[in-house]
């Protein structure tokens, strides 16, 4: 059962990361777990809770296109137009992160950049009015399952965040993650995991864009 969230609940989330604290939150996938995506120590201390290893990145979410477009003010115009066409939505665009941006995210690799724009309607519409960027992984340990209640979120996680948002049960399945980091050059794209979104319209959604 969805659950609205507080009309504060994007300040919420806004100040404390930050004042460099990690928080757990509702996406239009599963539970998250957030932090600053260029505080290396509040990157640091998110790992630890998930015991995740080190090297491996996380993405970055925007709460709405048009912050993301601003920010990513490098994106060629074959990507903006693919962000445009699936954002957004439940995926995870990997994209060529040019300008080396949010290093305590990217970890070992800083030319990719991980990129979610969450799909935020009904009662988490609320958090489209956060307004930076977060680093973000699942509120899960690990290698285990996705949250889709905040029941599901290990206990570790809730007792060890600074701000825990209630969203009520969610959809349950993990984004689908698209490679578009030949987008550009060759034109080539890679549906890398299936999840929230069918690879059918994800390829609908981009060829469509080829005929235009």
């Amino acid at each position: 059962m969805s659950m609205a969230l507080d009309d504060d609940a994007a300040e919420r989330l806004r100040d404390c990361v930050e004042r460099g604290g990690v928080a757990v939150f509702p996406s239009d996938t599963v539970y998250g777990v957030c932090c600053d995506p260029d505080n290396e120590e509040a990157a640091r201390r998110l790992y630890a809770l998930k015991g995740r290893p080190a090297a491996r990145a996380c993405a970055v979410m925007f709460f709405s296109l048009e912050d993301a477009l601003q920010r990513l003010d490098d994106l060629h115009e074959s990507e903006r137009d693919v962000l445009h066409a699936l954002l957004p939505g439940p995926v995870t665009l990997l994209l060529s992160n040019r300008s080396h941006r949010f290093a305590p995210a990217c970890r070992v690799d800083p030319g990719t950049l991980g990129l979610r724009v969450p799909a935020l309607s009904g009662g988490l519409e609320p958090l489209s009015a956060v307004g930076i960027p977060v680093l973000q992984s699942s509120a899960n340990l690990s290698g285990e399952p996705d949250a889709r209640r905040l029941e599901d979120v290990p206990a570790q996680l809730r007792e060890g965040a600074d701000l825990v948002l209630d969203g009520g049960e969610l959809p349950g399945t993990p984004s689908t993650v698209v490679d578009l980091r030949e987008l550009d050059e060759d034109g080539h794209w890679y549906v890398l995991r299936e999840g929230a979104m069918p690879r059918e319209e994800v390829e609908r959604a981009i060829g469509a864009l080829a005929r235009t």
